[in-house]
């Protein structure tokens, strides 16, 4: 559960301002809104007017007897600091502050107030250390405290959360604290029900003791330094519903651990937390089990017949371990499976019949493994699809697209590095992949020519044809493949001119047109190869790569028109004649590479020669020395 609904179902309340608030109440909020900057004030000045019933202010809650309760100014747009005035406010229940740009220190009279309960200042910019503080009170009435996405720093104090007996959630992550978790947070508190602490530096072992929290039910600490084994002590903590342990240098083989007991778990996240050994049949006792990460660890053997069991899965990633044997052994019949990820591991024999039951699959990948054979006509259950084979052993290509062409909501198919030495087909009735974005053919290498089919690819946007033995030329078709923005057919034996239907695809000749791509359905991130991911759509660039084949004549000037270009990659090949001037129009071109060709004249325009943030390559052109030319600007 989010952090913030969470807060909301503890913390529910309703108040009605019939009174006004006090002299002093009001003293306290213009002091605070004093702390602010003039252009950072959300407006607020409109309606915060001394003199007036602070009740009826912007963002002001007030109980019957006119006690201000609430200050909600989240997502405002303030900036400045934070004034300790509004410790003032006796009465105060709940501060929001969140989603604005505040700066400076948390005055830690706020966390030791004597009436908050629930206080979120996260996703600001406030930064240095929380202050140690000494409180005559034994037990303060702090419940929610969210202090995620700042600059916070140093250790979290020791002292502090001794006297947070109340405390039930504490959300610290996306921080830069350091040093050990103390236990402190979570003992002093019977009520604790959720730890948020990921995305930090912190140091140390899991605490022991968190399996005395029987409350507990979000655990998060993930993406620190966190070392030691598992915790055999969390099974104590019989309420746990999601876990995540994930990016630290934890120690130890699962198929020891007792965490597979926690039969209420419905996340469990251990991805890149250094854990070897293989999956223990016990995982079947997760029946509620909704996500399991297990990615880049050092695991292996085969699955066990028992997760089958986990019938509510809905997500679960192996990616890049070492399993083996064949996934037959495991039913899938799981009918709320979106995402499977097996790719990088050491999996054999073919596809289970099971996998094509689940309807519901939006992501597949199977990429780098063993597999081998063919697709079972039953892969058309799976209508709405990412589909990744890549680094396998399947043959017939004809076979596997005429089986997925019955996935009529097919969005990305990469089947690189299958299909050796067969040869591309052509058939025109390929036609049914209409809401294509992906399509990667590369390393296989096919014969033949580039197939007519994909010019029906309407949505098609990105397309690598490269490492195979395709001839013949670039299609006179090829401009009407609307949203193409990246195509990469290198290495082959395509031959004749750069035709300048090539040089007016749409989406590479502005930013006006480049808007137009719909992103929506492509599902991140889209893993290319084991060293390349694209985590974000803004991350893919614009490429044009015809390198390395048999191109001649000369480089047309109406390159220049594709404004929108990052990489251009047109070596090794023969074309002929100068660089065009017209080249220096690619305002956005980070990558440029003319090598081994046999050009002519200057070795680059001159414009071309200061641009900025430019790596590029061309041939000496003197055809003396004859050796490659590195230039990095920038």
């Amino acid at each position: 559960m989010p952090f913030l609904e969470l807060a909301a179902g503890l913390l529910l309340f309703f108040a009605s301002p019939t009174s006004s608030c006090t002299e002093q109440e009001s003293s306290s909020l213009i002091n605070f809104l004093d702390g602010l900057m003039p252009d950072g004030n959300g407006d607020l000045n409109d309606s915060w007017v001394n003199g007036t019933n602070c009740c009826k202010w912007e963002g002001i809650l007030c109980s019957s007897d006119g006690t201000v309760t609430d200050v909600l100014l989240a997502a405002r747009g303030l900036k400045g600091g934070i004034s300790p005035s509004l410790v003032n406010l006796t009465g105060l229940l709940h501060l929001n502050l969140s989603h604005n740009s505040l700066e400076g220190s948390l005055p830690i009279e706020l966390v030791f107030s004597r009436s908050i309960i629930g206080l979120d200042v996260s996703f600001n910019r406030l930064k240095g250390h929380l202050q140690e503080m000494q409180s005559s009170n034994p037990s303060l009435p702090l419940q929610v405290l969210n202090i995620s996405s700042n600059s916070f720093t140093g250790q979290f104090p020791l002292t502090t959360w001794k006297v947070t007996k109340n405390l039930v959630a504490l959300n610290a992550s996306n921080n830069s604290f350091t040093g050990q978790i103390p236990s402190s947070i979570y003992i002093n508190a019977p009520s604790f029900a959720m730890l948020d602490l990921s995305y930090n530096q912190f140091s140390g072992n899991i605490s022991l003791g968190l399996g005395s929290c029987s409350m507990l039910t979000v655990l998060k600490v993930g993406h620190n330094n966190l070392v030691g084994a598992l915790p055999d002590g969390l099974i104590n903590a019989t309420s746990l519903e999601h876990i995540s342990l994930a990016n630290n240098g934890l120690q130890g083989v699962l198929g020891g651990s007792h965490i597979f007991k926690l039969s209420s778990l419905t996340v469990l996240d251990l991805g890149s937390a250094g854990l070897s050994g293989t999956i223990p049949a016990s995982v079947g006792q997760l029946r509620r089990l909704k996500k399991l990460y297990l990615d880049h660890n050092n695991m292996s053997g085969e699955l066990p017949s028992a997760l089958g069991n986990c019938s509510n899965l809905g997500y679960i990633t192996l990616r890049n371990n070492s399993f083996t044997r064949d996934l037959s052994k495991v039913n899938f019949t799981m009918l709320d499976l979106r995402t499977a990820d097996f790719s990088l591991n050491n999996f054999t024999g073919t596809i289970p019949e099971s996998i094509y039951s689940c309807t519901n699959l939006v992501v597949l990948r199977l990429a780098f493994n063993k597999f081998h054979g063919q697709f079972s006509p039953s892969i058309g259950n799976l209508r709405s699809l990412s589909f990744s084979i890549t680094g396998n052993s399947f043959t017939n290509i004809t076979n596997t697209l005429q089986m997925l062409k019955r996935c009529k909501d097919l969005t990305s198919l990469m089947m690189g590095s299958n299909f050796k030495g067969e040869t591309i087909p052509h058939d025109e009735t390929f036609d049914s992949f209409g809401n294509l974005q992906v399509l990667t053919i590369d390393d296989c290498p096919l014969t033949g020519q580039i197939p007519l089919w994909i010019s029906k690819l309407a949505k098609l946007e990105m397309l690598d044809l490269s490492l195979n033995q395709l001839t013949g030329q670039i299609p006179s078709w090829i401009d009407e493949l609307g949203f193409l923005f990246f195509l990469d057919i290198s290495s082959n034996k395509l031959t004749g001119d750069i035709p300048a239907k090539l040089l007016s695809m749409p989406m590479l000749l502005s930013e006006r047109n480049a808007a137009k791509l719909d992103t929506r359905f492509l599902e991140l991130p889209v893993f290319w190869t084991p060293s390349r991911q694209y985590r974000t759509v803004g991350a893919f660039p614009s490429k044009l790569c015809l390198d390395n084949n048999n191109f001649t004549g000369v480089i047309p000037p109406e390159i220049g028109q594709l404004q929108m270009l990052d990489i251009l990659n047109l070596s090794s090949n023969s074309l002929t004649g100068e660089i065009p001037q017209e080249i220096c129009n690619l305002t956005n071109l980070q990558i440029l590479d003319l090598s081994n060709n046999q050009l002519t004249g200057e070795i680059a325009p001159a414009s071309l020669v200061t641009r900025q943030k430019l790596h590029f390559k061309l041939l000496c052109q003197n055809f003396v020395c004859m050796r490659v030319l590195i230039l990095v600007l920038g």
